[in-house]
């Protein structure tokens, strides 16, 4: 069996049980040809190609029946041998039960006629096309996060990725990136290694010869992140220090070099244990950016005065933008909104459909929010069932309320649902806010007039309250 699709970011698609390769069936031995651009495979039609490397080739498509756009991985025909299959099927299913925001699961993994098609979710660009350009110190620093904290989730599951490298993290929206092609690597690997081809790249030293361990990613990434802020990828040898290295003391600080440099040793013990590891120790350096760069932006952000609506909402994160989570922001106001709200607070502009990223693994195709991967309901929107992604029973500390379905099979409730994802029955709870005794006159939900203008669960004027 092929694993369970599983929707990543917008745009996306909720789940659908993927096709199964029948008993038997033979990949033939050559490449594919190309496919054109208005072609149609299964429900996709092709829209162009997006890129070509040693193991596959990726289009861009739509999907018809969803309506959205995805990126279709096409690995080439001839390096798909029986076992090679099935050992990426073993992979993917693996790799299917992955929890993470940083993470981007398959959709499907599937035969559509001869071709064996891995179909994610697309994304704007890699991180190697947006490193290609200028990029800030600061965004720079939250995607060293955002791709540590990957990597430490995947080996805290025991899974070596075996290709980590800036193609293989997507960028999204609000500047999310999600690192793909589990599974992947490792059946490409083992085609590199068989036919004596490709370059060391960001692979490390012990993996190209086969004894690929936790240690191998933390390599990589080592070797991700000097490029990134260097701007130059060092080469093997990899003696320190590397080309770019008076570029890189110039803009981060020396504990940071540190963890780089400790990162690409040579030798696998002397490196990080694993990503766990890796993240703790960028986690403790508290000012990761250089000295003379961050004094100086620090002293420049002083003398600029805010005006009052930047303080109002400073003071509103401050005192609820974490019970609320109000992470995103509206994109006719840029005011601080959470991903439940059915319209701005600050505006009262329509949020029927969430713009932006989720922190849940997937999203429901009407409303774009995020859903967990056991739900069989969105609890947002009101609208037709899903297919679980997975049958195993995801717990969450976000579950504090309870669905008053006698029937109902799991009860636990999110803050603010407006359904319960189990069962389907509209939530009667009058959600709270807990910083907060004030309720919406007209649908009896917490709100905060002191600052809102609009009740973001029932999009009514708040008025005088």
């Amino acid at each position: 069996m092929t694993p369970d699709s599983q929707p990543g970011p917008p745009p996306t698609n909720r789940s659908r049980p993927s096709a199964a390769a029948a008993p038997g069936t033979s990949v033939k031995r050559r490449h594919h040809k190309l496919l054109r651009a208005k072609q149609k495979l299964g429900k996709y039609i092709i829209e162009r190609k997006l890129g070509e490397g040693g193991f596959a080739l990726v289009y861009q498509a739509k999907d018809e029946i969803e309506g959205i756009r995805v990126a279709l991985k096409i690995p080439h025909a001839h390096l798909l041998t029986g076992s090679a299959l099935e050992d990426f099927r073993r992979e993917v299913r693996m790799v299917a039960q992955l929890e993470h925001p940083n993470i981007l699961p398959l959709k499907t993994a599937q035969f559509i006629n001869e071709y064996f098609v891995i179909v994610s979710a697309l994304g704007i660009e890699t991180l190697d096309d947006r490193i290609s350009r200028r990029l800030s110190i600061d965004t720079a620093l939250e995607f060293a996060r955002q791709m540590l904290a990957s990597v430490a989730y995947a080996h805290s599951q025991q899974i070596i990725h075996c290709d980590i490298k800036p193609d293989n993290f997507i960028l999204f929206e609000d500047n999310r990136l999600r690192l793909t092609d589990f599974g992947v690597a490792k059946v490409a690997q083992r085609t590199l290694r068989a036919s004596g081809a490709g370059t060391l790249g960001y692979m490390a030293p012990e993996q190209a010869m086969g004894r690929p361990s936790f240690r191998s990613d933390v390599f990589a990434m080592g070797l991700v992140l000097y490029r990134m802020f260097a701007g130059r990828l060092p080469e093997y040898p990899f003696e320190w220090p590397p080309a770019g290295y008076r570029e890189l003391q110039r803009k981060v600080h020396p504990a940071l070099i540190e963890l780089m440099r400790k990162a690409m040793e040579l030798a696998p013990q002397k490196r990080f244990a694993d990503g766990e590891a890796m993240l703790t120790a960028f986690s403790r350096i508290k000012s990761p950016k250089g000295g003379r760069t961050a004094a100086k932006r620090g002293t420049k952000s002083s003398r600029r005065s805010a005006d009052w609506k930047t303080i109002q909402r400073r003071q509103f994160q401050q005192e609820f933008g974490k019970v609320l989570d109000a992470k995103h922001n509206c994109q006719a106001c840029n005011g601080p909104v959470s991903e439940p709200m059915q319209c701005c607070p600050w505006c009262g502009k329509n949020r029927l459909a969430h713009e932006g990223t989720t922190d849940f693994p997937q999203q429901c195709p009407r409303c774009n929010r995020g859903m967990k991967l056991d739900w069989e309901y969105c609890p947002w929107c009101y609208g037709s069932g899903f297919e679980p992604s997975s049958t195993r029973k995801y717990t969450d500390k976000r579950y504090t309320g309870r669905c008053q379905n006698a029937k109902c099979t799991r009860k636990v409730l999110m803050p603010f649902m407006r359904y319960c994802c189990w069962c389907h029955r509209k939530v009667r709870k009058k959600w709270k806010i807990p910083e907060s005794n004030r309720t919406c006159g007209s649908c009896g939900w917490g709100v905060v007039p002191g600052y809102w203008s609009h009740c973001p669960w029932c999009c009514k004027r708040l008025g005088g309250q």
